[in-house]
């Protein structure tokens, strides 16, 4: 026995399982620590979570991770509202006919399944023979101009929709990232369409919201009461006479009695005393369609004053018996301050209530801004708008200068983490519309996980059976290589970042069959040398040597066929591809490396036996 080839040998194990062992414990770590937090109440998780962000960040990072499949999630196509963004880069050039002609192009590419732009300047060329679409688009970063040709701003549009998907998958990537998902998959599909696979998120609603969430944030001035209160008494007058005549109507009628199942008088379902002077009014949340159907009336219109907005709160102010109640608050058009301003955004909770919230930091000119704003404003309201939903409208209580504001009113910490995401992340270029999605239970992930963990015990049980009763005490050595095979492998999988999918398991198990195929080789081939007449020692020194080229061989190939099938394949394919190589990998060490120190050592008295069957 060659003691100083063993002493490598033995070394390379104890690397081997040394690194397995360090890539692998992160994981162990990682659902400890999920553990404890799924035990603290949302306050003290909140305040874990970030006390030891980076710890948790590395742990997610360098834990093995589950695919889709296994863990339950989320699949979701997004596609980039390419008609919108057109309509926002004509900007003030933009005209009803315009919008004609981008809605045609639009029915039209959906039906078809064309390119939009294509077909949008189809449709404008048709309505227009000699006209140029430089009437609608101009820009002097790309030197588009009054005199730029058709073929030019096509280009120019083309360019900015595959700017606003880029875009688009930056703030996903960075929004799920912050979401906490582990491995997620964000790809690009065609020309505006964006694949997400989000493994471990069961919360479909939420994740809706965080892929679409335009993060438009506003800070506005709301009217004077007295100006609130003269529109609330017109709109009251307007209605009353409306249910006045109605009645009248009702009492000449040979239909009384009949009911009418339309709401048809704003009085009916909407309460105009309001909550307190700022306030417009609210009623119940499955009436805030009905209450906006009838303030959008064009007589109705009339009495809005054009610098005054209705908009709704984000969240109920109360309940009346089970029903939530939504306000609705004027705010002034003009918008004092945006989101861009933001530069730092974190969950803080209210001392007295220990409500959610969001706390805002500004940069130097929104601080600045912010500070004017609030000098000029003090002891009136300003509304803190998001999206088009009021979260909350504080009254100016002293000039702020350090640029510090804050969002309440949330749902909980859930939402006032979304929150801060979206804040972060910044804002989306285009709409994005959910076109497709899936969603995969964690029960049936479960379940998976579960089938995937019996297969491969079934198998590894049936085929360590079958080595020790053919192969004796050489098969016992073949089956411990083979347990430390299937570690080494998932060691593999963690030190590369790889996501273990079901297809992966099925790669897992077919490794244990190829996994003990090169120690079936060498052990047949040392009873074929022991046959001949050969001593021990030199029947294994014959049957390593003599078997290897076929063992090199048959795994190399196979190696190939894996890189192809990484290379090539998408999807399930891939996470085969990835667990074949690393099993190949792993299965070569164990049988030729781990196998044979395990034999010298027992043989390694000459008058030592070892039965090979």
């Amino acid at each position: 026995m060659n003691s100083q080839n063993n002493g490598f040998k033995i070394g390379s194990i104890v690397v081997f399982l040394g690194l397995t062992i360090y890539y692998l414990f992160p994981t162990i770590q990682w659902q400890l620590e999920q553990r404890h937090m799924e035990s603290m109440v949302p306050s003290e998780r909140v305040q874990y979570q970030e006390e030891n962000a980076a710890k948790l960040q590395n742990l997610r990072e360098e834990s093995l991770s589950l695919g889709l499949d296994l863990q339950g999630g989320m699949y979701v196509t997004l596609e980039v509202g390419t008609p919108q963004l057109l309509l926002e880069l004509a900007g003030e050039y933009a005209d009803e006919e315009l919008e004609e002609i981008i809605q045609v192009a639009r029915d039209r590419s959906f039906e078809q399944r064309t390119d939009f732009i294509d077909e949008f300047v189809t449709e404008f060329e048709t309505r227009n023979p000699d006209g140029l679409l430089s009437r609608y688009y101009r820009s002097d970063a790309d030197n588009i101009n009054r005199r730029s040709s058709n073929e030019e701003i096509t280009t120019y549009l083309r360019l900015q929709r595959d700017e606003a998907v880029d875009r688009a998958m930056e703030i996903i990537r960075s929004r799920v990232d912050r979401y906490g998902v582990t491995e997620p998959s964000i790809l690009q599909q065609g020309n505006n369409r964006i694949v997400v696979e989000l493994p471990g998120v069961d919360d479909e609603e939420r994740v809706r919201e965080l892929l679409r969430g335009t993060a438009r944030l506003e800070f506005r001035l709301l009217p004077e009461p007295e100006e609130i209160n003269a529109v609330k008494q017109q709109l009251a007058d307007y209605f009353g006479n409306q249910a006045q005549n109605q009645q009248s109507d009702s009492l000449s009628s040979d239909t009384l009695g009949q009911a009418d199942d339309e709401v048809t008088n704003l009085l009916e379902v909407f309460d105009l005393r309001g909550t307190n002077q700022y306030s417009f009014g609210y009623t119940a949340g499955r009436d805030t369609s009905t209450v906006n159907r009838l303030l959008e009336q064009e007589e109705v219109q009339s009495f809005i004053p054009r610098n005054m907005e209705l908009m709704w709160g984000a969240t109920p102010f109360a309940e009346d018996n089970g029903t939530e109640l939504y306000e609705m608050i004027p705010v002034r058009n003009q918008v004092e301050l945006t989101g861009d301003v933001i530069s730092e955004a974190r969950v803080a909770f209210e001392p007295t209530t220990n409500a959610a919230e969001v706390s805002m930091s500004m940069n130097a000119e929104g601080a600045r801004r912010w500070s004017r704003i609030t000098g000029a404003n003090i002891g009136r309201p300003v509304a803190i708008v998001l999206d088009g939903y009021i979260y909350s409208y504080p009254t100016v209580q002293n000039k702020i200068n350090n640029g510090q504001s804050s969002i309440s009113g949330l749902g909980g910490v859930e939402e006032a983490e979304d929150l801060v995401n979206i804040l972060l992340s910044g804002a989306l270029p285009a709409p994005l519309d959910i076109i497709e999605e899936r969603t995969v239970g964690a029960s049936l992930g479960e379940d998976s996980i579960q089938a995937g963990l019996y297969s491969t015990l079934f198998g590894l049980v049936v085929v360590a059976i079958f080595m020790i009763i053919y192969y004796r005490v050489g098969g016992g050595i073949a089956d411990l290589a083979l347990i430390l095979n299937i570690i080494f492998i998932l060691g593999i999988l963690a030190a590369f970042n790889a996501t273990l999918t079901l297809p992966g398991i099925a790669g897992i198990v077919l490794t244990i069959g190829m996994a003990v195929d090169a120690n079936v080789l060498i052990f047949d081939r040392i009873r074929e040398e022991m046959r001949g007449g050969k001593t021990l020692r030199a029947a294994i020194d014959n049957g390593y040597s003599n078997a290897m080229s076929a063992i090199v061989d048959a795994n190399v190939t196979t190696f190939f066929v894996a890189i192809i099938l990484y290379s090539f394949g998408v999807g399930p394919i891939k996470g085969f591809a990835v667990t074949l190589m690393a099993g190949i990998v792993a299965s070569l060490f164990s049988a030729i490396v781990i196998t044979r120190v395990v034999i010298d050592y027992l043989t390694r008295d000459k008058t030592a036996e070892v039965n090979f069957g």
